[in-house]
Parts: C-alpha cells; structure tokens; sequence
C-alpha cells in the first residue's frame, strides 16, 4: 500500500509538472508572436504591446496566474530532481546514463536553472520598468514607448549574448521538456508521432526566432 501511495504520489507530481510546463509553452508561444511583429516596424508591436500591458484581464488575471505556474513548474523541477537522486542506489554512479538517455533528459534541471536565471534578467529588463512605470512613478501613458525600450535593451553585446545563449538552452530543455509533458499527461495514441514532430519542431522555430530578433535589433540599431 505504502509504494502504491508513493507511484500515485510521484505519478500526481509529474502530471502537474507537465501541466505546468504546457501553460508555459503557450505563454511563450504568444510572447514569440508579440515580439516578432518588431522585426517588421513599431506600429503593430506597439498596439499590441500597450493593449497587453493595459489590459484589466491580463494584467489582474492571466499575468498574476503566470507568475504563480513559473514559479510552480521550477519549484516543481527541482523537487523531481531532488527525489530522483535521493532513489537512485549508490552504485548508479557507474551507470553511463548517456547510454539509456539523451543530454537534454539528464540535464534538464541544469538547462532550467539557466532559464529561470534568464527570466529573472527578463523580469528585471521588461517587467519590473513597467510596474515602476505604471505603479510607482505614475507616468501619462505612451502608447509608442514599448519599441523603443525594446531595441534599447539589445544595445548591449553583452545582454544580447546573455539572451541568446538562454534561447538557446531554452530549445534544449523544451526538446525533452515538450514531449516528455505529452507522455506524462497520456497523450500516448495515434497522435503521438504527429505531437512529437510539432513539439521538437517548436523546440527549435521558437527559440530560434527569439535569437533572431535579439540580434536583428542589435545589429540594426
């Protein structure tokens, strides 16, 4: 009874650590179609960006349940990880995993502690002027600001290559990330093939896109 309780216990845990992970991905999803639209002018970003960032049901309701699943799927990452290590037996340690594993699957808590590191530098470029912006300094509002403070932050070399080598890992942990949520959750049928395409081809087009527009803007400007 007690393993039983333990699987349905571990079992709860990765459910919830995919689902998490899922809500994540479009989130990301839809930042990547916002921040595209810069590569093409200011007008559109800029609509957009201000509709976002003013309005009551994202800014009260989506953005705080964010908040709350990134801060969940790490929390959630690093408990995982925690119990996986604490199970393995003393001689695990000269199992090659690289054998039974890729990379990415053994990594993954490395490749997420890269990402969230980069959210905090995220949150600390994007979110937090905004809130000072809006809540603190009170500022009239600009409607045409957004695409200015954009390009501004990819000036720098050094935070343009920060963001890119974060994209990067962030396609790696999405590799195994995103397909490894579709098992979890038990979308194991006819489907699965076809998920699995479109989930590495996500893994590579999103992150990828974000790169390009981190070094168009710098490059460009």
């Amino acid at each position: 009874m007690a393993k039983s309780g333990l699987l349905n216990s571990s079992i709860a845990r990765k459910v919830a650590m995919a689902l998490s992970g899922l809500f994540l991905i479009l989130f990301l999803a839809q930042h990547c179609f916002i921040n595209t639209t810069s590569l093409f002018g200011e007008e559109t970003f800029n609509a957009i960006s201000h509709f976002m960032g003013n309005n009551p049901v994202v800014q009260y309701v989506i953005q705080p349940i964010l908040i709350v699943g990134v801060v969940f799927h790490f929390c959630m990452g690093f408990i995982l990880d925690y119990k996986n290590r604490a199970s393995r037996p003393i001689s695990y340690a000269k199992y090659n995993g690289g054998a039974n594993a890729s990379w990415a699957s053994r990594n993954m808590i490395i490749t997420g502690s890269v990402v969230l590191a980069f959210l905090g530098l995220h949150f600390y470029d994007f979110w937090i002027p905004e809130m000072n912006y809006k809540y603190v300094e009170s500022l009239p509002l600009n409607e045409t600001r957004y695409y200015e403070e954009l390009i501004h932050k990819f000036e720098s070399p050094v935070r343009t290559g920060l963001y890119c080598i974060s994209f990067v890992l962030l396609a790696v942990h999405l590799w195994h990330g995103f397909n490894s949520s579709f098992q979890s959750v038990g979308f194991n049928n006819k489907y699965s093939k076809s998920l699995k395409t479109f989930a590495y081809a996500f893994s590579v087009v999103v992150p990828s896109l974000f790169v390009i527009i981190a070094l168009f803007h710098h490059f460009n400007h």
